[in-house]
């Protein structure tokens, strides 16, 4: 379900929020003094596949809708309850709460929400296109995901239609059953989850990637990719007014997915990533890796008409998309097929963009973390190190630390840095304007360097968000010491 707001819808809900800006509280049982403001519930829908059932996790509100939209200055103040038959816990990616609300485990914070559980959380909310995501096992797989939209007071000013809109790879197989086939390992057993009663059949095919440019690429073979649950067979469209200006929020939730995103050749400016506002720029050809966010500038045509947002694999021509229609245009069907293969997702964005202030960082101290690893076997590495023996980073709190990121394997890897957001400072050892983030693409080869303010003490997760990288190794902490 898209969240598709017009700007009186903003005005309205902005009316009733209230302006709370206090500092976050420790999570605690549901029953919390408080009542919470917003309620979600971890559960399973069924969605369409090119006319096949598929039954997958989902975020759901009250009302149906899926996942938060938050007014400027309202509180991260909610109940989750857990209405799945196993247990699950929910990340909250983009946004800087304390630790032991991040919805981790990992860290030793917080413990698994059982079924039937219920957990509540209160923060204070950074403004910006976020999402939320599993963080037990590999449910993420299964699209347990959802949009997290913390509007700023800019935003109810700006006169834009808004519309967000999630990216998915899907298959049929089970999580297990993929990371068994990357592995060679049987299915049964990884992470503790039974996915075999989520309905899934499997597919007579390898899981090892051969689109257009190998495996290098895509290590995984999908069935589908979606667009707010939906392939450009009937892809979601929506109405907007002839000269209509509309702000995209594009969220790549896809576990093992980087995609080029383009709009058919109408002009497009970038406007944020990862939540952070940058100075509007006009870019054709968008790179998004696996936990990254863009927000997308979209004047429509005077004389009305249809313009696409397309989504396309890297390295391959399966693509995915929504289209944005003015009333009466004529919407003809668009090919999942690209013309030609996509370009390798890389840091670019990084590269040409600048950030909204002006600050300058100077680190204290540097270090160097070596990503690593490859297919056979299949096995990921920070450090030559996997979760189990990892070498913590530390640093002290109020410092400002720069970490180089040096990619020795034949594959990318978008590093998600929890709890904070970082510049990216450096890519190959070349300066560059130092754009705020969360979530880093690091090419094969490649070197990036981000400067970390350490402004948030406690333990906090550091690892590949491509989750079968994450999940055979690639994963470390920052520890404030």
């Amino acid at each position: 379900m898209s969240m598709n707001i017009t700007r009186r819808r903003l005005l309205g809900a902005a009316g009733a929020a209230a302006a709370l800006a206090a500092a976050g509280r420790v999570l605690l049982p549901s029953a919390y003094a408080d009542a919470p403001r917003h309620r979600l519930s971890a559960t399973s829908r069924v969605i369409d596949i090119r006319g096949r059932a598929a039954t997958v996790w989902g975020l759901r509100r009250p009302d149906g809708g899926n996942g938060l939209e938050l007014m400027p200055g309202e509180r991260f103040h909610l109940a989750l309850h857990n209405r799945m038959d196993e247990p699950t816990i929910i990340h909250w990616h983009g946004l800087t709460p304390p630790p032991d609300q991040d919805g981790v485990t990992d860290t030793g914070y917080a413990g698994l929400i059982p079924p039937d559980g219920q957990a509540v959380y209160d923060f204070a909310a950074r403004p910006g296109t976020h999402w939320m995501h599993s963080h037990a096992g590999l449910q993420e797989q299964l699209l347990l995901a959802a949009p997290l939209i913390v509007r700023s007071a800019a935003d109810l000013a700006a006169d834009r239609q808004e519309v967000v809109v999630m990216l998915h790879d899907f298959s049929f197989r089970t999580p297990d059953e993929i990371l068994a086939g990357l592995t060679g390992m049987a299915a049964a057993g990884h992470g503790g989850m039974n996915h075999g009663t989520m309905a899934h059949g499997a597919m007579n095919h390898g899981t090892m990637g051969q689109a257009a440019a190998g495996p290098d690429l895509n290590d995984v073979d999908y069935d589908a990719f979606l667009a707010e649950d939906r392939t450009l067979d009937d892809p979601l469209v929506v109405r907007t007014e002839r000269r209509g200006r509309v702000r995209l929020r594009v969220i790549n939730a896809a576990t093992a997915t980087a995609f080029r995103l383009d709009l058919g050749g109408h002009p497009v400016r970038v406007a944020a990533v990862d939540g952070n506002e940058v100075p509007a720029q006009e870019v054709a050809d968008i790179p998004l890796a696996q936990g990254q966010r863009v927000d997308l500038l979209v004047d429509m045509p005077a004389e009305g008409g249809v313009v696409p947002l397309l989504a396309t694999r890297e390295g391959d021509t399966i693509r995915t998309g929504i289209l944005l229609a003015t009333p009466g245009a004529a919407v003809a069907r668009i090919s999942d097929r690209a013309a030609r293969p996509a370009a390798p997702v890389d840091a670019m964005l990084d590269r040409i963009l600048m950030p909204a202030d002006a600050a300058v960082v100077r680190p204290a101290r540097q270090v160097e973390m070596v990503l690593d690893g490859g297919m056979m076997p299949y096995r990921w590495t920070i450090d030559g190190r996997s979760w189990a023996d990892r070498r913590p980073v530390q640093v002290r709190a109020g410092e400002v630390l720069a970490v180089t990121m040096v990619n020795r394997s034949a594959m990318a890897h978008p590093m998600h840095l929890h709890g904070h957001h970082f510049r990216v400072t450096a890519i190959d050892g070349r300066p560059v304007g130092g754009i705020l983030r969360d979530t880093v693409q690091v090419v094969p080869g490649g070197a990036v360097t981000i400067a970390v303010t350490a402004d948030n003490p406690g333990r906090w997760l550091f690892h590949c968000h491509s989750l079968y990288h994450m999940a055979t190794g690639m994963m470390t902490e920052l520890v404030y010491v």
